[in-house]
């Protein structure tokens, strides 16, 4: 026992780590954050931008999975009719003003669309509004199969024209595959999941108290082991390596969100005390916090951050 005893650390050994330097970052959102910018914290560079209109839905790629995803950056809504014949789905009567949506943490057993395998219900997918506030209509689809190496759908017009058969093709580089619903292209939107760690862009937050969906912009995690932790109460330059062991870590995409900026109804204040604690994928700690939403001529749309590699 004694030479037990003589043995034990009273906590395990913090390894020897050399933190980074502290980098500053920003870029031109735009005053309407029509864009989805994806960042890797590694190289600090933009890795893709894109418009976010450019498409409306997303598969899980895993070879099991089977979820698909909504644009929540449109406002998008998805209603599952119960019907199983296609042809008997012809309007949006009785629809109601909300469908479901998505739950902004990402959470697949939270999606709109939900378990759809084996059911062949008919959705109505209400595909929000693009860029400049035009709704974008409504499709019909049925969503017929899954495997391991693709999806199945039919999709077309409420009113029965264009009415298709698509194939969706799985490829696990990707935490996604797309579709843009217009017309039934498949763009490449996210990189590959190993190449960047957050994003900024819209989308549709749930407000409880009443219940009201409303568009947001912030930064939301990469899906591919991805976490983040929130810090308040440090100060960013005390926060060092050896408090990580500390924090309570979350997978939610949206535990950065939109709440490090407040609105007043005329200007933007930054919360440059939340500090955000970020775990990538390759194993890598990071922190960051946000200064500022403005450039230096006073234009919102131009969020700047400090990071530094823990």
């Amino acid at each position: 026992m004694s030479f037990m005893q003589s043995c034990m650390k009273d906590e395990l050994p913090i390894p020897k780590h050399d933190p980074g330097n502290v980098i500053t970052a920003t870029f031109n959102w735009g005053t309407s954050y029509n864009l989805q910018v994806f960042y890797s914290l590694e190289s600090n560079s933009i890795v893709s931008k894109n418009i976010k209109s450019i498409w409306d839905l997303g598969f899980e790629t895993k070879d099991s999975s089977y979820h698909i995803l909504l644009n929540s950056a449109k406002f998008m809504f998805a209603y599952n009719t119960g019907k199983t014949d296609f042809n008997s789905v012809s309007d949006t009567v009785g629809l109601g003003y909300y469908g479901k949506c998505d739950a902004a943490s990402g959470n697949y057993d939270s999606t709109a669309i939900g378990n759809w395998v084996n059911t062949n219900h008919v959705y109505i997918i209400d595909r929000g509004y693009d860029e400049v506030g035009y709704h974008k209509g409504y499709r019909k689809i049925q969503f017929l199969s899954v495997s391991n190496t693709q999806y199945k759908l039919r999709v077309a017009k409420i009113n029965g024209l264009g009415d298709t058969t698509l194939v969706i093709n799985k490829d696990n580089k990707y935490n996604l595959a797309y579709l843009y619903l217009e017309d039934n292209t498949q763009p490449i939107i996210e990189p590959p999941k190993d190449d960047w760690d957050i994003v900024f862009t819209q989308y549709t937050h749930v407000f409880t108290d009443p219940y009201q969906p409303y568009i947001v912009a912030g930064c939301l995690l990469n899906r591919n082991n991805t976490l983040a932790a929130v810090d308040k109460e440090l100060p960013f330059g005390e926060i060092a390596f050896e408090n990580v062991y500390s924090y309570s870590f979350s997978d939610e995409l949206n535990t950065i969100g939109y709440s490090w900026k407040t609105f007043d109804g005329d200007n933007y204040t930054v919360n440059y005390k939340y500090n955000y604690i970020i775990k990538n994928s390759k194993g890598y700690y990071y922190k960051l916090h946000f200064i500022d939403f403005y450039n230096s001529s006073g234009v919102k749309g131009n969020p700047k951050w400090e990071y530094q590699k823990l």
